[in-house]
């Protein structure tokens, strides 16, 4: 079918349904099973129809779907990146829209696309680079966008996210008040810094800056995520910094292999090493000993994307940014300082 446009008689008899029909599940004026829905939305991104202007401007343009962009990348731990996916469908659900799940990386072509095919009223983006490139192409969409995280430059963009940079503060104001002077932060694996990442590189200045502000030695590494490679890191960080005392661990993958790694060099938690996770709570809770944690919430960061695009949706003014902040949970694995 190319070098036409494709019709929406050809959908309609693609998916096997009614023209009108087409007509509904696009428009979103009338109730349609989600069986017939799913085949027309399929048809509809197979033949890769989209609706002129004119005919768009006639509906209610509203298809009571909302994309969520997810790029599955080297260094994404997945199992916390369906939480937070997991909170957007169910608060998605509360508004009655469903989830369009967008995980290839495609940059701004992936955008565009989703935004020409009529298939969702808006887009919430996750793994929000700093110098991002889909980020100039949102500030011109008619669809209205909302983004898990904060590039450099928020203008004229709508943002939500844990402050990471206070958490990663106040991990080290934490272990401050314990008595700890050297500490140690093992952050996100290299790639992540390398692409960008903004979370990783806010917790990583806030750790720093606030160990500086404290008095204390503090280094980051970037940390990868199999039980070896942290061990090596480990390994290193004891055998270079005898005065090491505490680290804050922000890599989900690795928080168990670095106590695995703490074990195997004879070293007890809390009592010759303090760590503070940056990661959700049943992680924290789950390990041995509990972790005292910063909490990644998920839930609730889902939650407000959603509910800021279903604002931008009903034309209501809507923050620039929100920034959730932080909270510690005192646990086993710290205590105050014997050195």
């Amino acid at each position: 079918m190319s070098g036409r446009a494709v019709t929406i008689t050809e959908v309609a008899r693609h998916a096997g349904v009614a023209v009108s029909t087409v007509s509904y599940v696009l428009s979103g004026k009338r109730a349609i099973s989600a069986d017939t829905r799913r085949r027309v939305l399929d048809s509809v991104r197979t033949l890769g129809y989209h609706p002129n202007a004119g005919a768009r401007a006639l509906a209610s343009r509203r298809a009571n779907v909302i994309a969520l962009v997810l790029p599955l990348r080297a260094g994404m731990h997945v199992p916390v990146l369906m939480q937070f996916a997991t909170s957007v469908v169910t608060a998605a659900r509360q508004y009655d829209h469903d989830v369009l799940l967008l995980t290839a990386d495609e940059g701004p072509d992936g955008i565009r696309r989703a935004a020409a095919s009529a298939l969702v009223d808006g887009l919430v983006l996750m793994d929000v680079e700093l110098h991002d490139t889909r980020v100039p192409l949102l500030r011109d969409l008619a669809e209205p966008s909302v983004l898990i995280g904060f590039p450099a430059d928020t203008s004229g963009l709508t943002c939500v996210d844990l402050d990471f940079a206070r958490a990663g503060a106040l991990c080290v104001e934490h272990l401050a008040q314990h008595g700890h002077r050297e500490v140690a932060l093992l952050g996100a694996p290299a790639v992540v810094y390398e692409r960008g990442t903004g979370f990783a590189r806010r917790t990583w200045e806030g750790f720093t800056e606030a160990a500086a502000a404290h008095g204390l030695t503090g280094v980051a590494l970037p940390c990868e995520e199999t039980f070896e490679q942290v061990a090596a890191v480990v390994g290193e960080l004891l055998d270079t910094r005898p005065d090491l005392t505490a680290l804050v661990v922000h890599n989900e993958a690795a928080v168990n292999h670095v106590l695995g790694a703490l074990r195997q060099h004879g070293r007890r938690v809390p009592q010759d090493i303090a760590v503070v996770a940056i990661c959700p709570d049943d992680i924290a809770e789950r390990s041995s000993p509990a972790l005292t944690s910063v909490l990644i919430p998920a839930e609730e960061v889902g939650r407000q994307a959603v509910r800021l695009l279903m604002d931008k949706l009903e034309g209501r003014t809507v923050p620039e940014g929100t920034l959730l902040q932080p909270r510690l949970t005192v646990r086993d694995s710290t205590a105050a300082s014997g050195r």
